[in-house]
């Protein structure tokens, strides 16, 4: 029998969105349970650490959602042919959870001339630098992040993408034609363009 699962998040797409994406693309079964914010303080305790996401299988509940989507692409078999393609992929993953940091930094910070000088050093070298970078390893190999074919790292940045592009307060994906045609195609997937087409309007 296959396992149950629950993903235990915010209403948001942010971090919940990659493990959506994936179940989506393997069309396995989950319960897309949303916690609001305001009733977050209420719950947060009884999960194994008090943050989101958390996904649980036949109630046992896991967190960290990177390790987390890792697990349901493997489900799915999106994580690589050995070890070696699975560190590459991994590598790229935690880059992309780096970009993700640098964003979501100056995004939050609520003192604004900290904010924007924060935001000027994120927007002027570190998000250029890693996004041509990123759109450089896309070039070089066949239009995907790893070996010419789709894995976790390309689904794990088409699903974080929009939430990008919202902390940049610009399309700077749409700036990166490799980028923005791996995205293209990761939505294009039947399961998740049709996900796309009826999420839940969210913050982020």
């Amino acid at each position: 029998m296959a396992p149950k699962y629950k993903l235990i998040y915010f209403n948001l797409r942010g971090l919940g969105e990659p493990i959506r994406f994936l179940f989506l693309y393997g069309g396995i079964a989950f319960e897309d349970n949303r916690i609001e914010y305001s009733d977050w303080p209420k719950v947060k305790h009884s999960y194994p650490f008090p943050q989101l996401p958390i996904l649980e299988v036949d109630g046992k509940p896991f967190p960290q959602g990177a390790s987390i989507a890792r697990y349901v692409a493997k489900q799915v078999g999106l994580t690589g042919k050995d070890d070696f393609e699975a560190m590459d992929i991994d590598s790229i993953v935690d880059t992309i959870v780096d970009l993700r940091i640098a964003l979501k930094d100056f995004y939050c910070e609520s003192d604004e001339s900290v904010k924007q000088k924060k935001k000027d050093i994120a927007m002027k070298e570190t998000v250029p630098s890693m996004l041509s970078k990123l759109d450089a390893r896309v070039k070089e190999n066949g239009g995907y992040f790893v070996g010419g074919k789709l894995t976790w790292a390309d689904v794990y940045f088409s699903a974080y993408h929009a939430n990008i592009n919202q902390f940049a307060g610009e399309n700077v994906i749409g700036k990166y034609p490799q980028l923005k045609a791996l995205v293209d195609k990761v939505e294009a997937i039947p399961a998740i363009k049709a996900w796309v087409e009826k999420r839940p309007v969210t913050d982020f």
